[in-house]
């Protein structure tokens, strides 16, 4: 697989990489023996970049995570994420940070942890005093790049002139165009793009299904692409990129992953799944090239992303 670099720091991983969140966190019932299964096929078939956070199971998924990269640790790029309470309140306090980031070397099994995210912004706690206690294990040999999720431009900028940012962290997709807004701050200050949910949380999956058909503790249920009053225009738009991606003898899911590396030489997508042969699936889109009008023709059918927004 082709590589990628990631900021001005130094950071090259994978064109496709693997995300974690559902191997504990959001999908429904967890399961871990296929899970692992599914990371160490990612290994094999060309990811070097692997994601998780400090609230994926709370401990439990980087724990899944550094068990299953424990054989193959040094030919591999472990990013985790800190800034979150149980009760999903922000909490960047920097002996929280202290705290939660000594955790996940002790969950991960690491001794250095590769990219090290704050998972949103605390409005208590200024992007500089968050920022300055991440240099702190930077300092200490303990972490290597520094990134941040789901934040917003001026703190990218206040955050980039404590230390450099290699990494944004956002949901990108057909479906959720947000993370656009960034390209402008990102390309000025040499910051690399990581997309999280780039199969629109299951929704460009291909094995798209209304939202009583997921279990309770399933997040697409509150998603409003999922809503009744959206589903259907979803759908829509989906079997009409189904049709794009069946001329060209691909899966949907292929598709969508090759949409996303279309779009800058700095963006990384982290799809990920329990199931190793769709694992294969997605890796195979980095394989995959697209026409201009073949990428024209997918922004005319989602110029805003999907209906009813993303709303989280």
């Amino acid at each position: 697989m082709q590589q990628r670099t990631l900021g001005r720091q130094g950071l090259t991983v994978s064109e496709i990489g693997y995300g974690a969140m559902g191997t504990a966190f959001g999908y429904g019932p967890s399961e871990d023996t296929g899970s692992i299964t599914a990371i160490r096929r990612a290994h094999e078939l060309g990811v070097t970049h692997f994601d998780t956070a400090e609230m994926y199971g709370w401990g439990e998924g980087e724990k899944l995570l550094g068990h299953a990269l424990a054989p193959i640790r040094d030919e591999v790029t472990i990013a985790t994420k800190f800034g979150l309470t149980p009760a999903f309140a922000p909490n960047s306090r920097p002996e929280h940070i202290r705290e939660v980031v000594d955790n996940s070397l002790r969950n991960l099994n690491v001794e250095v942890i590769d990219v090290l995210y704050q998972h949103g912004p605390d409005p208590s706690v200024p992007v500089e005093d968050v920022v300055g206690t991440m240099k702190e294990f930077v300092d200490a040999g303990k972490v290597r790049y520094l990134g941040l999720s789901n934040t917003d431009a001026e703190s990218i900028r206040r955050a980039h002139a404590v230390h450099p940012i290699s990494v944004l962290q956002h949901e990108y997709s057909i479906f959720a165009h947000d993370s656009e807004q960034f390209f402008p701050v990102l390309e000025e200050l040499g910051i690399g793009l990581v997309a999280y949910s780039p199969l629109a949380r299951g929704f460009l999956s291909g094995a798209v299904k209304s939202r009583e058909h997921y279990d309770a503790s399933d997040i697409r249920r509150m998603i409003p692409w999922w809503a009744p009053e959206n589903f259907e225009q979803n759908v829509s738009i989906v079997k009409e990129l189904t049709e794009i991606a069946e001329s060209k003898d691909v899966t949907l899911s292929q598709l969508a992953l090759a949409w996303l590396l279309a779009q800058k030489d700095y963006i990384t997508p982290i799809p990920g799944s329990r199931n190793p042969e769709r694992v294969a699936q997605n890796i195979a889109a980095a394989d995959l090239e697209l026409t201009s009008d073949e990428l024209a023709r997918i922004d005319e059918l989602a110029p805003d992303g999907g209906i009813g927004g993303r709303g989280m």
